[in-house]
């Protein structure tokens, strides 16, 4: 089991997040495999569908790159067993190396008959993505100082959303210049480097327990246990809740650009206002959650990513930009929360399972919402929706409010009792 350390009376602050983990040597680590993994997968996840709408000329078919890297998150609580069943830094290594090796194969795809190579290691990409996430949350659990989980989880979606800012460009120029096989072997190549930095990682792992008898009893713990944890089911509940939203949401962004009178192109203006918004957010997620704690700082969230979609219905320009920052700055914060959340309450050998199976219900329903929105939008107007959404998303807010209340007045006479009679 690995010892942890701790970081010292460093000041609060966005700044000082940053400094705080990568002074800590397997923070700066994990951070530096997201980065590099991240700008791989990013080019790869754009580059992909153009690269079947090529040879295709189906925009159906280039649709279904993303649904084939999205798939293997409904298996989430079965594929995050493996993390718990064998030492994660290994699985990191190797799953790592493994995708790498994978993504070389695509040098082969050229033609329509060939696509089912690219569809396949797009699958198992998903799975591997899946196997990866909990691992690593359950690692830096254990590998990390728990002050630190708060500031690296808003690192992590900073680096990730900086990575959808600007991979996506690197990956279609290089596709544009080189072809598919080009962007597959720039993404092995980042995975082989993220392998590289997990190799440095300082930390011991004893060998998990041998498992108990019975496959669907393993699968099933995460459920269990976030169902009956008393902080993290209103978080998953509310994460949930907030993502179907938010994907009912993200399906409407055409008809936004639309009622704004520029061309489908200017959805990039958004996504990149959005996408810093999440940056902002990330640096200072850390100095937030010791404030606010994870409930709170998840329900502002709610707060602020309902107004930005409710206004998103005005049809002005620097409204929809404010709109987008916000809903790029809200949404993360839930996220965060949940993850962090996850990470301090459970134990370790439950670890994985319990970081898949709650990915699984926060993000399952945002598929289902994209889906819900795309069909609603050409029924009925746009601007109605959005502003129902907005009111709907503050019913997990304030859940998640009244969650937290009752958590203190718990607290609260949990240490009145304590305190001795005189």
């Amino acid at each position: 089991m690995t010892t942890n350390r701790t970081t010292g009376g460093t000041p609060d602050g966005p700044t000082w997040a940053l400094v705080r983990v990568l002074r800590d040597p397997n923070a700066g680590l994990l951070l530096a495999g997201v980065v590099v993994s991240g700008f791989g997968t990013s080019a790869l996840w754009l580059a992909s569908g153009i690269w079947v709408k090529d040879l295709t000329g189906s925009d159906g078919l280039a649709a279904l790159c993303l649904l084939a890297m999205w798939a293997p998150t409904l298996a989430g609580p079965l594929l995050g067993t493996l993390s718990d069943r064998v030492r994660r830094k290994p699985l990191l290594i190797g799953t790592s190396l493994l995708m790498a090796a994978l993504l070389l194969t695509l040098v082969t795809v050229d033609s329509p008959q060939t696509l089912w190579l690219l569809f396949t290691v797009l699958f198992v990409y998903g799975a591997a993505g899946v196997v990866n996430d909990a691992a690593e949350s359950a690692l830096a659990a254990t590998a990390v100082d728990r002050s630190l989980l708060g500031d690296l989880g808003g690192l992590r979606m900073t680096a990730t959303e900086g990575m959808k800012l600007l991979a996506p460009l690197a990956g279609a120029g290089l596709y544009t210049a080189h072809g598919g096989a080009a962007v597959a072997f720039l993404d092995a190549v980042t995975f082989a480097g993220a392998a590289v930095l997990y190799l440095f990682l300082q930390v011991r792992e004893e060998r998990p327990a041998p498992p108990a008898p019975g496959r669907r009893g393993q699968t099933a713990e995460g459920i269990r246990f976030l169902r009956s944890h008393p902080a993290l089911r209103p978080l998953v509940l509310a994460g949930g809740a907030t993502m179907l939203c938010a994907g009912l949401n993200g399906a409407l962004v055409y008809a936004v650009v639309d009622g704004l009178g520029h061309s489908p192109a200017y959805s990039g203006v958004l996504y990149a206002v959005q996408g810093a918004g999440s940056v902002v957010l990330g640096l200072c997620a850390g100095p937030a959650l010791r404030r606010l704690g994870e409930r709170r700082f998840a329900a502002y969230g709610i707060v602020l990513l309902a107004g930005g979609v409710a206004l998103r219905a005005v049809p002005s320009d620097p409204v929809a930009w404010a709109c987008s920052a916000a809903i790029g700055a809200g949404l993360p914060a839930l996220l965060i929360a949940a993850l962090t959340a996850v990470q301090r309450e459970t134990p370790g050998p439950l670890l994985g399972r319990v970081t898949a199976t709650a990915n699984t219900l926060v993000f399952t329903p945002n598929v289902i919402g994209l889906a819900a929105g795309a069909a609603l939008v050409e029924l009925i107007d746009h601007r109605p929706v959005l502003a129902a959404l907005g009111l709907a998303l503050l019913v997990p807010a304030a859940r998640l409010f009244q969650s937290a209340a009752s958590a203190e007045r718990t607290d609260s006479r949990s240490s009145s009792d304590a305190k001795p009679a005189w």
